[in-house]
């Protein structure tokens, strides 16, 4: 086990209502990220949990005839049950309602307290309930809360103040000299402009209800919601009674959260932080939103989407990778069935699926499914085991850097040159010709190993994924205690019996949600013999031209980033490109010699039709289509993305 620890967050969640796929997608990152560094051999502390105090919760429980705890017990049991569902395996889950936490809490507000941070006065301004947060007039957005728009009440009552602008200048000064502490950049300088607009003292008390946890030497009074939530941090990590716990896992490595709360995570709680004398945590990453048709996912908008529900049409591990593969880490997503569909059917059913798939029909039929020793090697099966072997150090360096995204590409990069490789090495011709049979076994073996390496890559994202794939290699060793190092080229043991299965990831046939409905005819209304005239003809609807969405969804278009670009010799209209189209990289030959030159194109982010059949054109190979736009005078344009998508995300 290597010295080195990991402790990642989720923010604990309220309980106002039940969860919805936005906090699914930050819950199941952290899960994925704590299942990584576990499996690279790290010590890991993983924790969520659930906020349940505040006036809110009071008011809706009083609006149920239940006490506060009863409400919030029965709304938290469903928060642990969807993890369970969503496999998210979290070490401990904090309790704002637990006794340690209260302890906490109560011990930090103490010592500010008595460092003289904390005073009592009055207070006389703006509250937002439903965000459980303080405003000054200036701050509002024509009279409302503007993090939610809803309105805010005049509250007037004695409470205790933080002197938060007293730390002011030491948070920047922190923020400057540790560039990775606000993540990504965006939420950074929105930060620093926050602090630098200027800090006003926060209240940190209530008295016009009683749900939360007493001030320790005035329990007229209760503890500010998030001065209460922010410290559960610090309760997972044995704060105040358990030094050794304390010592080994603070700071915390992440604090993973939307952005919506970036500015309680990265000006309340580090000053909370630097009052106590205690380090700020490494990270405070604010991932974007998961939208709902471009707009924010909201109870009161009602546009929210029940993940139990998808659960129950689409599996686990499809969601996951939906949550984790779509959405650029750090910006916002768009969330739709069809989208969700058509990420499954490419990248899990067509890619991974199918390369399980048709990898051990073969063995089957060649080596009666027992993993033959590899023998002939050609240059490209050596590059191919070297190429793949270096997959798991590549996606530890990205994971390390939180850049989820890039790490998944590399993944399906593996799989996308798995099935090229397949297809450059044609198994079905070598086992045609006795003399290639050496060959044949290395092909095999090739592709089989690639696919152990593949399931001990997805397992910290696909837990279910790499257990089946592990299952189907048949491979007796655990999967459980497999490590980073594992991920190396040629550990699988020839004379393995595999083991094939019905497909992992089944196609989805997508069903048209509003169903055509068959129009009734009007009654004709019957005329005498002699009045009747013949029938116009029915003009028939024009189709000549159209294509159906099935026809249009055949088509997979995808972003590419174009690497390298030459002329082709002999064609002075022809370019060749190098494009990664994130499962693998292409060549492909465009006719827009005329309009750029090649060193205008590298680093160009353009729109790829990937699945086109390849062909030749001048003697070199075309392995897709650049789509372009033109006008009728001839002048042509790239379609193209900016920089920000990256290479391999879907374009519909």
């Amino acid at each position: 086990m290597s010295n080195e620890r990991f402790y990642i967050s989720t923010p604990i969640y309220y309980p106002s209502d039940r969860l919805h796929i936005g906090h699914a997608y930050t819950t199941v990152v952290a899960d994925s990220l704590a299942r990584w560094h576990k499996f690279a051999g790290r010590e890991v502390l993983f924790v969520t949990g659930s906020d349940e105090h505040g006036q809110k919760i009071e008011r809706i429980a009083k609006a149920k005839g239940v006490q506060p705890q009863e409400y919030v017990d029965a709304i938290v049991s469903t928060f642990k049950q969807l993890w369970k569902r969503l496999n998210v395996d979290y070490d401990d889950f904090v309790r704002t309602t637990e006794p340690r936490h209260h302890k906490a809490v109560q011990t930090v507000f103490q010592k500010i307290y008595e460092k003289g941070d904390i005073y009592k006065s009055k207070y006389k301004g703006w509250y937002c309930t439903p965000c459980e947060t303080f405003w000054v007039e200036n701050k509002l957005h024509e009279g409302n809360c503007p993090d939610c728009g809803r309105p805010v009440e005049l509250v007037e009552e004695e409470s205790y103040f933080f002197k938060i602008s007293k730390y002011a200048n030491r948070l920047l000064k922190h923020i400057e000299e540790n560039p990775g502490f606000i993540r990504p950049e965006a939420r950074k300088n929105e930060m620093v402009n926050f602090i630098k607009s200027g800090l006003e003292d926060l209240c940190v008390s209530r008295t016009t209800f009683d749900w939360g946890i007493p001030v320790p030497t005035n329990e007229d009074h209760v503890i500010y919601v998030w001065f209460d939530a922010l410290t559960n941090y610090l309760t997972a990590a044995g704060y105040p009674d358990d030094q050794g716990r304390l010592a080994k896992w603070w700071p915390a490595d992440v604090h993973l959260v939307g952005k919506e709360i970036m500015r309680f995570h990265t000006i309340i709680w580090p000053i909370i932080l630097m009052a106590l004398d205690l380090p700020l945590p490494k990270t405070v990453f604010g991932h974007g939103w998961l939208l709902f048709d471009n707009d924010k996912m909201s109870k009161s908008k009602g546009n929210v989407v029940d993940p139990n529900l998808l659960i129950d049409e689409f599996g686990v591990d499809p969601i996951r990778y939906f949550l984790m593969r779509e959405i650029s880490f750090g910006q916002d997503g768009n969330f739709s069935r069809r989208a969700l569909i058509e990420r499954t059917n490419a990248d899990l059913a067509n890619d991974l699926g199918n390369l399980l798939n048709r990898t051990l029909a073969m063995l089957n039929k060649y080596f009666d499914g027992v993993v033959p020793e590899p023998q002939d090697k050609t240059e490209l099966d050596l590059e191919y085991a070297k190429a793949a072997g270096e997959v798991g150090t590549a996606v530890d360096d990205y994971l390390k850097n939180l850049q989820l995204n890039e790490a998944l590409a590399k993944i399906w990069q593996l799989v996308g040159r798995a099935n090229k490789y397949l297809d450059q090495r044609a198994p079905w011709a070598l086992a045609k010709d006795e003399s290639a049979q050496g060959q044949l076994a290395t092909v095999m073996y090739n592709v089989v190993e690639t696919l152990r390496i593949v399931a001990l890559l997805v397992k910290s994202f696909l837990p279910d994924t790499g257990a089946k794939i592990w299952a189907q290699l048949g491979i007796a060793e655990s999967l459980a205690e497999q490590v980073l190092a594992d991920t190396a080229f040629g550990k699988l043991k020839p004379g393995t019996v595999t083991q094939k299965g019905d497909p992992i990831f089944p196609r989805i046939e997508e069903k048209d949600e509003e169903p055509e409905v068959e129009a009734k005819e009007e009654p004709k209304e019957v005329k005498p013999a002699a009045e009747e005239k013949k029938p116009e003809p029915k003009q028939a609807e024009p189709t000549e031209g159209l294509i159906s969405i099935d026809d249009f969804l055949k088509c997979e278009l995808v972003v590419g980033e174009v690497l390298a670009a030459e002329p082709v010799k002999g064609a002075d209209r022809l370019l060749k490109l190098q494009v990664d189209v994130g499962s693998d990289k292409r060549q492909i030959v465009a006719g827009i010699a005329l309009h750029y030159k090649p060193e205008e194109l590298v680093g160009r982010r353009i729109i790829v039709v990937k699945n086109l059949k390849p062909a030749k054109l001048r003697g070199e190979l075309s392995q897709g289509m650049l789509l372009a736009a033109s006008t009728p005078d001839g002048k042509l344009e790239l379609v193209s993305v900016s920089d920000n998508m990256p290479a391999g995300s879907r374009v519909k």
